[in-house]
Formats: C-alpha cells, sequence, structure tokens
C-alpha cells in the first residue's frame, strides 16, 4: 500500500507564503507543497517598488525575488499563480480554488493549511476615487503602472505621509516633479511623535515638496480634463497623477468566511505558533494580529521583517513541532529614508503610552553619529522610553542625517532582551572615531535616562509660557545671538560664566536651562540645583524642540 505523501497547501506567496514554502522544503524532501498565488508573481520585493519608480532600482527583474519556474526548479513546488482561493471546507480539509483566466474551478485537499492572504492598500469611497490617474502600490504590475504614468506627469499628489507615502514623494522629486504631500494629521508619519518629525519636514519643505499637514483629501473632480484633488480646508490641488497610500486592509474574507477568527479589526487571531482557532490552519503576514513584544497585547503589524520569519516559524512547527520555539512577539521596528533624513521607531510611542494610559517616562538626547572631531559627524536625535515602575526599555524614535538604523537596531534588541535603562547605559558598543563615540548616543540615552530616575536632572520637553520661569541659555552669546531662542525674557549666561552668574538670577523662582544639544544645559542645571534652584533642563535642546527650521545647522556649544 502506498502512503500519500504530507500535503502542505499555502495561499499566498510574496513574504510569508513563499518563507513558508521554502523552509518547509528544505524540512522535507518528501511533502507535496502546493503554493497558491492569485496575482501573476508568487515571490518579489514589495518593499523596494518606489525605487524602481524613482529609477533607484534600475533593473525590474531585480525585484521578481523567484519565479513559479524557479521555485520549481529549485524546491520541487507546485505554483500556481493566477489562482484564488475562494472556499475553504474545514471539515473535509480543502480548498476550492479557482483559474482565473477561465473559470475553472477545483478541490485542493491539504494536511495543513497556510493563510498568507496580505493586506490590500486603503481606497476610500471618495468622489472621483476611480479615476483612472488616481493609484495605489502593491504589485509589480502596480509598480509598472505608476512608472509609465509618471513618465507622462509632471504634477504628482501623494495622499499619506506614513512610510510609503514618504518613500513614494521622495522617488517623485528624484524623477524632477512638482510634488505635493497631504496628510490628514498635523505631521509626518504618523506613528512617531510629532517632535521626532521635524527634520524630515525642514527636508522635504528644502527640496521643493509641498506640505499639506493636518489637512484631509474630501474627494476628486475633473474639469477640461484635468484632475483636481479637493480638500477638506476647501483648497484644491492640480495634478496629473494620484499615489494613495493612506493605509492597508487585512484581506481576511477567505478566513472569515471559514470560521476562523478575526480580532476587532479584521485581522486573523493566532496563537503563539501562528495557529488559528482550527489548528491545521496557520496563518502569516499583513492579514494577522500578533502579540506585541513589550505589552503582550494583541498588535497587527503590517511589515517584511516579521512576515518573513513568520513564514519560517510556521513550516517549523509544521516539520519539527518538538523543537520550534512559540514567537516571542513584534515591536514594528520601521525605518524610511526621505533624501538625507532618516526617522524611524521601534517599540512604542509617547503617544501610544499616552493614549493606553501605561505609565512611562521619557528623555530626548542629540549628539553625532560618531566622534564630532572626526570628519563628517552627523546629528543624530534620539527619544527613549521606559517603564518607571521596573526602568524596562519601552520603545525609542530616533532622526538624524547618518547612523539612525543602527541605534534603532541597538535598542529594538535591548526591548527583546528585556533590558532596562541602567543596562542601556552600559552596553559596550563598537567605537573608533570613524564609527561611532566613545559614549555612543544609546548609551547617553541610558545616562540621562538613569539622571532622571535618580532625581539627578528634572527633563522638560517644551519651553513654558509661564513669565515667573527663568529661560537661562548657557549657550556661548555668539550663538545665542545668532540663533536666539524664540521665548520672551531669555537670560543668556554661558555655562562657563555660571557659577560666578548665579545671583544674576533669582532664587525664588524656577528656572528652565537651555542649550542647543541638552548636554550643556544638564551640567547647567546641576549647578543651579547645588545652589538651591527649582530648576529643569530641556532635553534633547533646541535642535529638538525650538528651531526645527535648521537642526542639522546649528553648532555645536
Amino acid at each position: 500500500m502506498t502512503t500519500q505523501p504530507f500535503r502542505l497547501v499555502i495561499i499566498g506567496g510574496v513574504a510569508a507564503g513563499a518563507s513558508a514554502a521554502a523552509r518547509a522544503r528544505r524540512l522535507s524532501e518528501s511533502a507535496r507543497i502546493t503554493l497558491i498565488e492569485r496575482g501573476p508573481d508568487v515571490s518579489f520585493a514589495n518593499c523596494g517598488l518606489p525605487y524602481h519608480i524613482g529609477g533607484e532600482i534600475t533593473d525590474r527583474a531585480a525585484l521578481a525575488v523567484q519565479t513559479p519556474q524557479t521555485l520549481q526548479a529549485m524546491l520541487n513546488l507546485d505554483v500556481r499563480t493566477g489562482t484564488e482561493a475562494v472556499a475553504i471546507d474545514r471539515a473535509a480539509k480543502r480548498v476550492r480554488l479557482r483559474k482565473l483566466a477561465i473559470g475553472a474551478e477545483e478541490w485542493l485537499s491539504y494536511d495543513k493549511l497556510v493563510l498568507a492572504p496580505g493586506a490590500s492598500p486603503l481606497r476610500p469611497p471618495l468622489p472621483g476615487i476611480d479615476d483612472v490617474r488616481i493609484h495605489t502600490l502593491r504589485s509589480l504590475q502596480d509598480m509598472d503602472r505608476l512608472k509609465s504614468a509618471a513618465a507622462a506627469a509632471q504634477r504628482v499628489a501623494v495622499i499619506g505621509a506614513g512610510f510609503i507615502g514618504l518613500e513614494m514623494v521622495e522617488q517623485f522629486v528624484h524623477l524632477q516633479k512638482e510634488v505635493a504631500l497631504v496628510e490628514l494629521l498635523d505631521q509626518l508619519l504618523p506613528p512617531l511623535d510629532k517632535p521626532m518629525t521635524l527634520l524630515m519636514e525642514d527636508e522635504l519643505k528644502r527640496r521643493g515638496v509641498q506640505l499639506f499637514l493636518g489637512d484631509a483629501i474630501a474627494g476628486f473632480a475633473t474639469a477640461g480634463g484635468a484632475l483636481s484633488c479637493r480638500l477638506k480646508s476647501g483648497r484644491s490641488l492640480g495634478a496629473d497623477l494620484v499615489v494613495l497610500a493612506v493605509g492597508v486592509r487585512p484581506e481576511t474574507a477567505l478566513a472569515k468566511d471559514a470560521g476562523l477568527e478575526l480580532g476587532p479589526r479584521g485581522h486573523i487571531r493566532t496563537d503563539a505558533f501562528l495557529r488559528t482557532n482550527d489548528l491545521d490552519i496557520y496563518t502569516a503576514g499583513d492579514a494577522i494580529q500578533v502579540r506585541d513584544l513589550v505589552t503582550g497585547e494583541p498588535a497587527a503589524v503590517p511589515l517584511g521583517g516579521p512576515a518573513n520569519r513568520q513564514g519560517r516559524a510556521i513550516a517549523d512547527h509544521i516539520f519539527r513541532p518538538a523543537e520550534a520555539k512559540p514567537l516571542p512577539g513584534a515591536l514594528g521596528t520601521a525605518i524610511v529614508r526621505a533624501f538625507d533624513v532618516a526617522a524611524g521607531l521601534t517599540g512604542w510611542s509617547e503617544k501610544r503610552l499616552r493614549a493606553a494610559g501605561r505609565p512611562y517616562r521619557t528623555v530626548t538626547v542629540n549628539d553625532n553619529h560618531h566622534a564630532s572631531y572626526y570628519p563628517g559627524a552627523k546629528p543624530i536625535l534620539l527619544k527613549l522610553l521606559w517603564d518607571p515602575t521596573d526602568d524596562r526599555i519601552l520603545g525609542a524614535q530616533a532622526t538624524g542625517l547618518a547612523g539612525v538604523d543602527k541605534r534603532l537596531d541597538v535598542i529594538a534588541t535591548a526591548i527583546a532582551g528585556g533590558l532596562t535603562i541602567d543596562n542601556l547605559s552600559q552596553l559596550e558598543l563598537s567605537y573608533a572615531p570613524p564609527f561611532g563615540s566613545a559614549k555612543d548616543i544609546v548609551n547617553l540615552a541610558g545616562f540621562t535616562a538613569c539622571n532622571t530616575r535618580d532625581g539627578l536632572v528634572s527633563p522638560i520637553e517644551t519651553l513654558p509660557d509661564d513669565p515667573a520661569v527663568q529661560i537661562v541659555d548657557v549657550r556661548p552669546p555668539s550663538l545665542a545671538q545668532k540663533h536666539p531662542v524664540p521665548h520672551p525674557g531669555v537670560i543668556n549666561i554661558p555655562l562657563t560664566a555660571l557659577r560666578q552668574s548665579v545671583a544674576e538670577l533669582d532664587p525664588q523662582r524656577p528656572a528652565v536651562t537651555v542649550c542647543a544639544l541638552g548636554k550643556t544645559s544638564y551640567f547647567a542645571a546641576c549647578i543651579l540645583a547645588l545652589h538651591g534652584f527649582s530648576v529643569q533642563s530641556l532635553t534633547g535642546g533646541l535642535r529638538a524642540t525650538v528651531d526645527p527650521r535648521t537642526p542639522a545647522k546649528l553648532p555645536t556649544p
């Protein structure tokens, strides 16, 4: 009697599905692995799509990571493109498939099923939304249409200032288009806290991008063949091409119809091994709900990195369950570049912590990405958040001209390891003048957090409007005059003269010390505190809070 091979069916390719298929084959030569993909491309680098549109990635074929032919040759997979899964019969453990080109249907049986349907770009039901000049970006075919349309366009409107929106803005500017960016919130990059987005905002303005922040798209209209974007403020923008980048929606209709449990936002619920409520059905990628690594609460993280790891983890649990490890959770670590500026985050932001009512403390520090005396040092602004009950790190954000990715990666690792602010201050990181500083900005954030916890400094994020507070600018007079603090009644006393000039200040009035980077104001705050003052230090310095228009150009005090 012939034993039937183990049947693994995977619905959806790209990151999660293709990763699951490849890992499964490496673990089993005998399994019959079928990969179902609705579109024509089963494995492609979707994160690289904007960069081909703008010409940074010149070879389109480089984005097609694998084809059905290469997957068949390398991994002996049964790859079926142009095929849609339309129903799941859980009782009989089979999937109904439809060949889109001819409409023919068949049932395919499985022993284990993996769902990796992904998410689709949001296309809100606005007036005029069906105009062919309004695009979204998900597939290679979307990329081809956008690239072709961009060649004939001069005015481009990008709706949504998230990661994909900013990538598209950058690429359209590279193509010498007139670019307008519309965002509902009053800041770029909604996942970040607003002060951490100001350097990028300045960079976009410097590059000639029109920004419409705190406004929203209300609809589209055509007059004389010209396309107009109507904003809720009443303004109108002319555009030859529009890109919608306002978010994604998980594609979970198939799962819902099959009776699989969904979360409150429509994502498929999973356990730590990425199983659904049907233990023979696994799921991965942008359509699923996972565990937040910081809080343990349910979260959706539609990113390529987690999707790849999830696909691998599923194959491990199917083919080597005794050795498979549960997934610890996701942090949502992400980064974006716009011209010379990078910005990103890991873990929780202050706005999320505040909205959730969770306890936290935060500091912001400024420094260069390597030793300041070595040529080419570039500024970084780093915000750190931690739990005051146990000092564990909750999240971080960074922005700057170089080295942002390195610092986010270090702190993401620290969060995953459950490290505290004390651990962060003592991390031994690689140092040589071309690469870093003897006290890296990551260590500096840890030092500052520990000082704050221990009461050695009281940070403040914005200058107070209270006229009773003495604002003490401790920068050199030349710098204070060239870049004055936009606040009435500022007293300029350089740090080197502060001890001798304490009598010029009123010890009965609270004080806030200010400098360019935050370090000197901390030193000054220590001096005043030891002289009996109630004093706070402006965290992150003026680069972070007061003068975002030229943050990279302020001299070091």
